[in-house]
């Protein structure tokens, strides 16, 4: 057995049996192609690479044959590859995904001009329908000239999709293979949730005390960061609102940051746009305390803080989006109050579903938690957040 195929599906099967001809151009982002095709096995695709032979020069053929199991294709020869991959045949692959793509490769697809490898699957695929995804990577001054950007629209009017670079300095530099991977899985994957506007509010909330000190709680934020790119990768258009958390954010997720409770009812109330579907896993303050002014000193015996309860952001959401399907969170010490305070919840402010949970979830990789419906029918699931994510979403669709 090849090494490559003890990592398939090590990660996730949502790239399970999906083929991918992995183009590779003469830009030395070339490097990362190893990762990039390793990351793609990992979820469970088949790579074929196909390489330019300026790539050649880059990263060594060998490399990419023990990267994915399969030969790379350097000339096109009696097999007649760039058909029977992408070409009308029986069995087509599902995405043609050229990534580094130099000025040079984008301009050659754009007029039709079949001088490589990589350009002749990609004529080949515009021609039958099949998928292209096209990663640029080159100097600044090459992606801002303006008949490159001229035929990246031609490339774009044909159905060709494009990940925009990350520029940095004088470079538009190949965006992080996690964004790449999950744009692919995006393209290629499920889609049941295909252009819904869907929000997602998570974190924590961050009170003042005084001028220095914060009241906060231990949401790491995982789980918002996990249902946005689930929700990312099953076609949706994703907005993060996101608190006072430590998880990180890729940076293909669209986001707005919050600290107070305030302050997320300042972006309820300036929202303009009119989401489909709102997911609030944020962790709330229930009460908020009176803000001291400067620093409250040190070497007190005792200490008193006065309290307000907090304005109930639900209550805003649903004032707000009256024919958004709303799904909220519901935490609570014991397992055997869950399902009633969670029904309770889902009545008392008119949501589509509700995820009840208990403390146990609080800043690690696994939870569990009871889904229940629109109708209260619910189920207990248990898993790494990541999982729990879909299944949440699968309130959604």
């Amino acid at each position: 057995m090849h090494p490559a195929e003890e990592l398939r599906g090590k990660k996730t099967n949502k790239l399970l049996n999906k083929r991918i001809v992995l183009g590779i151009t003469g830009s030395i982002a070339a490097v990362e192609c190893v990762k990039l095709a390793r990351e793609l096995i990992r979820h469970g695709a088949i790579v074929y690479p196909v390489m330019t032979p300026s790539a050649t020069r880059i990263i060594h053929p060998d490399a990419m044959e023990f990267a994915t199991g399969h030969k790379p294709v350097v000339q096109l020869s009696g097999q007649t590859e760039h058909v029977s991959w992408c070409g009308l045949v029986q069995d087509p692959v599902d995405l043609l995904l050229i990534s580094p793509c130099t000025a040079n490769t984008i301009s050659k697809i754009a007029r039709g001009i079949d001088d490589t490898p990589v350009t002749t699957c990609a004529t080949t695929a515009i021609g039958s329908g099949v998928p292209i995804l096209l990663v640029p990577a080159m100097h600044l001054s090459m992606y801002d000239h303006k008949i490159v950007q001229q035929n990246i629209e031609i490339c774009k009017k044909h159905g060709v999709l494009f990940i925009d670079p990350f520029i940095s300095g004088n470079k538009a530099k190949s965006p992080e293979i996690l964004e790449i991977v999950e744009t692919v899985i995006r393209t290629i994957g499920r889609k049941d949730l295909l252009n819904e506007k869907i929000l997602i509010i998570g974190g924590a909330t961050a009170e003042p005390l005084d001028d220095i000190r914060v009241l906060t709680n231990r949401s790491s934020g995982k789980t918002a960061v996990a249902l946005s790119i689930s929700a990312f990768e099953r076609g949706a258009d994703v907005e993060l609102w996101y608190g006072y958390a430590s998880q990180p954010i890729p940076s293909f997720i669209k986001c707005k940051r919050f600290e107070t409770v305030k302050d997320l009812l300042f972006l309820v109330k300036k929202n303009l746009i009119q989401f489909d579907d709102i997911i609030v896993c944020a962790a709330i303050a229930n009460y908020i305390p009176k803000k001291q002014t400067g620093k409250i000193p040190s070497g007190k015996p005792t200490l008193s803080i006065d309290w307000s309860q907090a304005p109930v952001v639900l209550e805003s959401l649903r004032r707000q989006f009256i024919k958004t399907k709303i799904i909220a969170f519901k935490t609570e010490e014991k397992k055997q109050n869950v399902r009633r305070r969670t029904r309770e919840l889902l009545t008392k402010y008119h949501l589509d579903g509700a995820i009840g949970n208990t403390l146990d979830g609080f800043g690690g990789e696994v939870n569990e938690i009871l889904l229940l419906t629109k109708k209260g029918k619910g189920v207990w699931k248990k898993g790494k957040k990541e999982e729990l994510a879909s299944d949440i979403l699968d309130l959604l669709s």
